[in-house]
């Protein structure tokens, strides 16, 4: 009797864009694909959890819902600068949307993993076992945005840190064949067309321009200040993609979703050379901003027709006589 390989899947990390992964592991079911062992690193860690808990069709629903007010209730202003994400009202979103509250890992229907970062000593951080939303909280805990994750006397943050796409996790716990979905190969482009396509405005007057400029920029009150911050943070969470950019530098938020992603694809490029998925899937995503969670429609169509255009590819690997 001829062996089947075991399958597995790893889904990468990408903020927004995760939500490509839906699309991608419901193309897959269509065509007879069901991945034994899910790992997942930050988004690819929530999607890979809901997934492994037969909610998919739930988290599915209730990303599809989220506009941009929904998203307004999963931040807050934190005075100690830790973190701008409201842990609470996520909680409740995943307990409603990727598995039960008390749920572990060993329960789950396929073997599921996370990675996460450990932050003093930059080592990878596995869950195999334990509780699933803790292994999720650890694998999504971006700085800047989340409070770093307290695990026993250790202090975890975002898996994509160290391991991206993590490929090398899931072939650690059985799989071989390795579906890998990067999110972050295209993501460059957003930026750099961002900043092509910006001019700086030419003032009217340069001595009027100045003063004028110099005194709207500079608040008189830390008020004044908080509303400056609130309203860049605002505009950085939802861009209006109806006007133009008029500045030729990136704001602060594009620019730490730039940088992440830069390093995320580096990472991924170098740990792939040693150790190559056997089907590399990469959505093209560059359109979606790294918090446009609202954006859940387009992802999920990208991600499914990726595999849509993979088809030949995979069925070459899987010998599974798909027809495209």
């Amino acid at each position: 009797m001829a062996h089947t390989p075991r399958i597995g899947i790893a889904l990468g990390s990408g903020s927004s864009r995760g939500w490509a992964h839906i699309g991608v592991l419901r193309a897959l079911a269509e065509h007879g694909i069901h991945p034994e062992i899910v790992c997942g690193c930050s988004v690819g860690a929530i999607v890979g959890a809901a997934y492994a808990a037969e909610r998919l069709d739930v988290l599915e629903t209730g990303v599809l819902a989220l506009n941009r007010l929904e998203l307004v209730r999963f931040f807050e202003l934190n005075p100690s600068l830790n973190g701008f994400v409201n842990r609470d009202k996520l909680q409740q979103f995943f307990h409603t949307n990727v598995c039960d509250a008390q749920q572990s890992i060993e329960q789950l229907s396929c073997k599921f993993a996370s990675v996460a970062t450990n932050l003093e000593t930059g080592r990878e951080i596995w869950f195999t076992q334990g509780a699933v939303l803790e292994a999720v909280f650890a694998s999504i805990a971006l700085p800047g945005l989340f409070t770093p994750y307290r695990y026993g006397k250790q202090w975890l943050v975002d898996g994509g840190l160290v391991n991206p796409v993590p490929v090398s996790m899931c072939r650690a716990l059985g799989a071989e064949i390795i579906i890998a979905v990067n999110l972050n190969g295209n993501i460059s482009r957003r930026y750099a067309n961002h900043i092509q396509k910006t001019k700086p405005e030419k003032p009217a007057d340069p001595v009027a321009s100045k003063t004028s400029a110099g005194e709207a920029a500079k608040p008189d009150t830390f008020v004044d200040t908080l509303a400056a911050s609130l309203r860049e943070y605002s505009a950085a969470l939802f861009p209006d993609a109806s006007n133009k950019p008029k500045e030729t530098t990136p704001s602060l938020m594009d620019a730490l979703a730039a940088s992440i992603n830069i390093m995320q694809d580096k990472i991924t490029r170098s740990r792939m050379v040693g150790d190559p998925p056997e089907i590399l899937l990469a959505p093209s995503l560059e359109h979606i901003g790294l918090l446009e969670f609202h954006r859940a429609a387009e992802a999920i169509a990208e991600g499914y027709d990726t595999v849509g255009r993979m088809l030949p590819e995979i069925n070459r690997v899987l010998g599974l006589g798909i027809k495209p």
